[in-house]
C-alpha cells in the first residue's frame, strides 16, 4: 500500500495538467504541450503557461 504522499502528489499533477489544459485550450496555444509540461513539472509549469502570448486568432489576409 502506498503512503498518503503518493496520492497527494499524484492528485497535484493531475490538478496541474488539468490547469495548463484550461489555460492554454482558453489562449488557444499547444494543449497537448502544456499538459505534458503540467504533469512533468507540476506547479512550476503554472506561472509559465500563464505568461505564455495568446495565439493571434485574426487572419492575416
Amino acid at each position: 500500500m502506498l503512503p498518503i504522499t503518493s496520492y497527494v502528489l499524484v492528485g497535484i499533477t493531475i490538478v496541474c495538467a488539468g490547469v495548463c489544459f484550461s489555460v492554454a485550450k482558453k489562449k488557444g496555444i499547444n494543449t497537448r504541450l502544456w499538459v505534458v509540461l503540467g504533469a512533468l513539472f507540476g506547479p512550476f509549469a503554472l506561472p509559465f503557461v500563464f505568461l505564455a502570448k495568446p495565439r493571434n486568432r485574426q487572419s492575416r489576409y
